[in-house]
């Protein structure tokens, strides 16, 4: 594992001063090199996972697809999604909008004393087994990352937006990212803050998110694949997370207009199973929302789709 890291950060610094460098200087960005510096690793990450999609998740696809992939366009729409998010782009708009309130809200608690828990030192030798620090900051993120998505679910205005996701009735490795912007930048601000108050390392933090990410492409994936009765208890599979997406069982399970589902859970089924969500016996189905059935446009393209996630979330649309 440290000869891996040793590798990704030369390659970084590589990047970085042959590449991201001179053309922030270019930019007149040169006061920005140390958020240059992280920039370059978030990219590097999005690049490896791309890559990694293509030739492990897309291989599966073909190989066992669960359902025949009729609308092109709809997953060419998710691709977009995809290289926005993981290519940086979201991560850049965090930068100029959000992140300098984070930075203000970590100065101000330094300044009065108040730190991050700094869970690593909570248990002695912690700190030089950074494999097991980094299975705990996965537990402990896995868990706030299934409150949250039930939440998303649980109050009708927030589910306007997380709506944008459901509503992809074509589910391919590309759909993971399918999220409105805005719910995106809720969230990476809650996970950021999260990261501060447990003390996470910035490149812990980095591995923790590609990581769950590259899962959550797996589980949204168009593949005919279960983990079986035990492993599919460990680990979120394609089979597992395709009956949170299903119609009338994934969401509005308890009826028409009725907010409700299953299978939050995004890494571990523990979740699911320890709070009473968890489903394995429903029998795969067709993916989208209720409503859609009746018509309900949820948009046909990347710009229409986030209009008119603004428009639900105002009572407009």
């Amino acid at each position: 594992m440290g000869s891996l890291t040793d590798l990704f950060d030369a390659a970084q610094g590589w990047l970085f001063e042959h590449a991201v460098q001179p053309l922030m200087f270019t930019l007149g960005l040169g006061n920005l090199l140390s958020d240059g510096f992280r920039a370059t690793a978030w990219l590097m990450v999005g690049v490896l996972q791309i890559a990694v999609m293509l030739a492990v998740l897309r291989t599966l696809e073909r190989w066992r697809p669960l359902e025949p992939v009729t609308d092109r366009a709809a997953v060419r729409t998710d691709i977009v999604y995809t290289l926005i998010h993981r290519l940086g782009l979201v991560r850049l708009v965090l930068f100029f909008s959000i992140d300098p309130l984070w930075d203000w809200a970590r100065g101000q608690a330094s300044l009065h004393g108040v730190m991050g828990l700094e869970l690593d030192h909570l248990w002695p030798g912690l700190t030089d087994r950074p494999l097991v620090s980094f299975c705990l900051y996965l537990l402990l993120f896995d868990f706030v990352d299934y409150g949250y998505h039930r939440i998303q679910h649980g109050l009708n205005w927030w589910w306007q937006l997380h709506a944008v996701h459901h509503s992809q009735r074509q589910m391919t490795m590309w759909t993971d990212n399918r999220n409105h912007l805005l719910d995106d930048l809720l969230r990476d601000g809650v996970f950021v803050l999260l990261a501060f108050a447990v003390g996470v390392p910035p490149g812990q933090f980095i591995a923790l998110v590609a990581v769950t990410q590259l899962v959550e492409s797996l589980s949204h994936a168009n593949v005919r694949l279960g983990f079986g009765p035990v492993l599919g208890r460990l680990i979120v599979g394609p089979d597992y997370h395709r009956r949170h997406h299903a119609i009338g069982l994934g969401h509005e399970s308890a009826g028409a207009g009725t907010l409700g589902g299953c299978n939050f859970a995004v890494l571990f089924p523990v979740w699911d199973i320890v709070f009473g969500t968890a489903r394995f016996d429903a029998p795969l189905q067709p993916t989208g929302i209720r409503d859609q059935l009746e018509g309900r446009d949820y948009g046909h393209g990347f710009w229409a789709q986030q209009w008119l996630g603004l428009r639900r979330l105002v009572g407009r649309g």
